[in-house]
């Protein structure tokens, strides 16, 4: 299914917001697996002292693929639209494409990533404040009435 409408600006912005959340995710999540102790990254373990987590192998493993793999997932499937059954099952609109409502759970995540991390990180730091920014930025994009429209199904027809 290919779109005949042109894509409006507020859909690249959409695609440049998860590019930047996924290949900043792949980024760190793969520098935390990749030295787990933090030392890379020039983060101590002490900042996990909160935190169930002895070093950040665990909360790399799940940057890497939550935050890095999936929004670039998300990604293909916004602009290829591939039909996947499995993805439909999670999309309680109907009347919009299936990856729509995934980048709409992505800022969602995102959000309550932050959150938790700031809580068992008992700080914020700037860090925080841009990725949670980006969290809220991917939902309000999401949301435009332009970028809905722009993910209708063949003229707001619904899946079942």
């Amino acid at each position: 299914m290919k779109p005949t409408k042109r894509r409006p600006f507020t859909v690249t912005l959409l695609y440049i917001l998860h590019i930047f959340l996924g290949v900043g995710a792949l980024a760190g999540g793969g520098s935390m697996v990749m030295d787990p102790s933090g030392d890379l990254i020039h983060i101590p373990t002490s900042m996990l002292e909160r935190s169930p987590f002895s070093d950040f192998l665990i909360p790399g493993i799940l940057l890497f693929i939550v935050f890095g793999i999936l929004p670039m997932l998300v990604l293909y499937g916004l602009i290829k639209r591939p039909e996947w059954h499995w993805v439909n099952t999670l999309n309680p609109f109907k009347k919009l494409y299936s990856f729509w409502a995934l980048s709409l759970y992505i800022g969602f995540g995102l959000i309550i990533w932050i959150m938790v991390q700031t809580y068992m990180l008992d700080s914020v730091v700037i860090i925080h404040l841009v990725y949670m920014s980006l969290g809220l930025l991917i939902q309000a994009v999401t949301l435009l009435p332009s970028v809905q429209s722009y993910f209708l199904l063949d003229g707001g027809t619904e899946r079942r």
